[in-house]
């Protein structure tokens, strides 16, 4: 009976149930766990920083010190118009890093993603433009063709079990073949100005309010999200942030927010193209941390076996990721169309699928699986831009951008397994 009785306290603390979670721990430790004070964060932040739990503190370190250096080298990169290039030049790339994030935290990678975004441009603007189809129309015919490639190869991957890998290798190849077809002897294709679609990264609201707003509106939900998280987590007695901890990272995420919004109304204003990937980046958050869905996706990259023997349909949800993924690429290669206002034979190089690998990996997205957040290809952006932005005012050639991006991606894997060791060692992995 006694046996019996432990194995039910130790059930309800891994469900979060209640105070059974420190039963084993002496009293002092319970007290101090539930306290949730600086002093019990500070050994928390401690302990994981030892196991290897770094978070996003690389990435934030990373645009830290680029962003000094860069400066330093050339005042105007930091100045209003630079800055607010960069915000929109993060998009395109960023949605297609967005969607190999669910790939990533499987434990897979779709290696096809720069070619699924150049062929789903592609066949919007022949559709569009050659053929006369309304953009709407053509929007979601983009749309669904990237959705169709991702639930394709997912398939084969899923399914028939022949390595996701090689899977999207041959993607790669197969779909910037056909994306040269459908382009035809022109080879490229320009985008109406009037359409929705150049809109995307030429609209700004100038009005100063709306990024005001925007700020406001994000510090506000920002400290109601965290105040929320730590009456419940205080409720069943597990270590929660204090109204004075939730205040100070209120605090910096104001400073960040308004900050942001002061530079962006210094130049033209908010970017129609920033709103929409900070809205992206928020919802695909929403879903893979507090639904069920997401919260799947991530338990398979933590082990696959182990999801399948708790019922969780692994087949099915490895095909919805690569299907998020290829819908994602075709959003990006809309941007990125966008950007330029046409699409061509470069369009989905393999530079883009590096750079998308890239942000996802050095913003704190684990290649093994099971961890990471959409917060960290912001990041992550943010560090692959910076550089080319950097790099572009210092006159620097474009090849060197690769080597230092290479160079930085190689630091982060490396990071990141060395992590992955420490937390092995530590019983977490």
């Amino acid at each position: 009976m006694k046996r019996t009785g432990a194995s039910e306290n130790t059930g309800a603390a891994r469900a979060g149930e209640g105070p059974a979670r420190g039963a084993s721990a002496p009293a002092d430790q319970r007290r101090a766990d539930a306290d949730g004070g600086f002093r019990s964060h500070a050994r928390d932040f401690a302990r994981r920083m030892r196991s290897g739990e770094f978070g996003p503190i690389p990435g934030v370190v990373a645009v830290a010190v680029l962003w000094i250096i860069f400066q330093s080298l050339d005042q105007q990169f930091l100045s209003p118009r630079n800055l607010s290039n960069l915000s929109i030049d993060i998009v395109g790339t960023g949605m297609i890093a967005l969607g190999l994030v669910f790939v990533l935290l499987l434990g897979d990678v779709d290696l096809s993603v720069g070619s699924v975004s150049g062929l789903t441009a592609a066949v919007f603007a022949v559709l569009n433009v050659n053929q006369g189809m309304p953009e709407w129309a053509a929007v979601l015919a983009a749309l669904v063709v990237g959705a169709a490639i991702g639930a394709a190869q997912g398939f084969f991957s899923a399914r028939l079990g022949v390595p996701a890998f090689v899977v999207t290798l041959a993607g790669l190849l197969a779909w910037n073949g056909l994306m040269l077809y459908v382009l035809g002897a022109s080879g490229t294709v320009n985008l109406p100005e009037e359409g929705f679609v150049h809109a995307l990264t030429s609209f700004y609201f100038r009005e100063a309010a709306v990024a005001y707003g925007l700020a406001a509106l994000s510090v506000a939900v920002f400290f109601l999200a965290s105040y929320r998280d730590s009456r419940r987590r205080r409720s069943v007695g597990v270590m929660y942030r204090p109204l004075s901890v939730v205040a100070v990272r209120t605090g910096a995420v104001a400073v960040v927010a308004f900050a942001a919004a002061y530079i962006l109304n210094r130049f033209q204003g908010l970017p129609l193209a920033l709103l929409i990937f900070l809205l992206f980046v928020v919802g695909l958050d929403f879903v893979l941390r507090r639904t069920f869905y997401g919260r799947k996706i991530v338990s398979i990259g933590g082990g696959a076996e182990a999801a399948r023997r708790a019922g969780i349909g692994v087949v099915w949800l490895r095909i919805s990721a690569f299907m998020v993924s290829g819908t994602l690429a075709a959003v990006g290669g809309l941007f990125l169309a966008s950007r330029v206002a046409a699409v061509g034979q470069t369009s989905g190089s393999s530079i883009l699928l590096i750079n998308a690998i890239a942000a996802a990996v050095i913003g704190g997205v684990s290649l093994f699986g099971g961890r990471g957040t959409t917060w960290s290809v912001l990041l992550g952006m943010l560090v692959i831009q910076s550089i080319a932005s950097g790099m572009v005012l210092l006159g620097i050639p474009t090849p060197m951008q690769s080597v230092i991006t290479g160079g930085v991606l190689l630091a982060a894997v490396v990071l990141d397994s060395l992590a992955r060791q420490s937390q092995k060692a530590h019983g977490r992995g």
